[in-house]
């Protein structure tokens, strides 16, 4: 740290001057990606899925919208849930603002195994999302959870009450439902997916939803949906 000298009556005293905040010392959005691994999504479904936030991280329209922001920079943390019991960060906290950076966090993800556990807990995804929020190395601008799903929470206590929690700490949750036709372990949800994602997993400011009509167009999905999140401007403000 620099110093300058101060001139007093007792003599010279040297006094640090602070540096300003370096531009790789923040980012535009700290974003985690909340991703649902239960067992109602099989295994050609869990491979659309990582192929899905693979081909958008990756995607240079994606890179041109994270360069375009102020700082031209965003951090993301790559997280998978189930149960109330399972929250696993697979990728933790990644600077990313070159194409070759998130080249690099695509393939990171591809070279990951994944599991996959019964019952669904959004409550839990979103308990575990706040706290990597939390520890975020990097000063942000804005701070967001995108949850993907594709049932309603059936495990620990009411989605809502985390939702509730994060969106007063300033956090934005948006919802990423996929509409899967097969019942969860025989049952089908108590209302449609994106009903439940509307009243109880989204909120906060700007907060919004994109559904994924099936697995075969999350990629899309996803795609749309970063580009939303990293091109929103503080207050909510979504460029046209």
């Amino acid at each position: 740290m620099r110093r300058r000298t101060l001139l007093t009556a007792a003599g010279a005293v040297a006094l640090p001057i602070p540096h300003p905040a370096r531009a790789e010392d923040a980012v535009d959005v700290a974003l985690v990606l909340a991703v649902d691994v239960s067992r109602s999504i099989d295994a050609d479904e869990a491979r659309l899925q990582r192929e899905g936030y693979r081909s958008a991280v990756s995607d240079p329209v994606v890179v041109a919208a994270i360069r375009g922001g102020m700082l031209g920079s965003i951090a993301i943390a790559y997280a998978e849930w189930a149960g109330i019991e399972y929250q696993h960060t697979v990728i933790p906290w990644r600077r990313i603002a070159t194409q070759a950076e998130a080249n690099a966090w695509a393939a990171e993800l591809d070279a990951v195994p994944r599991n996959s556990l019964s019952w669904t807990s959004i409550y839990g995804a979103i308990r575990h999302a706040r706290e990597l929020l939390a520890e975020c190395p990097w000063e942000a601008t804005r701070r967001v959870i995108d949850v993907s799903g594709d049932g309603v929470n059936n495990s620990g206590p009411p989605a809502d009450q985390q939702r509730d929690a994060a969106v007063a700490e300033g956090i934005t949750i948006n919802g990423l439902p996929i509409i899967n036709d097969r019942p969860t372990f025989g049952r089908l949800p108590p209302v449609p997916l994106d009903d439940y994602y509307r009243e109880n997993v989204i909120g906060g400011d700007g907060s919004f939803m994109i559904v994924a009509e099936d697995f075969e167009s999350f990629g899309v999905a996803v795609k749309r949906k970063l580009i939303r999140e990293i091109a929103a401007r503080p207050g909510g403000v979504i460029p046209a």
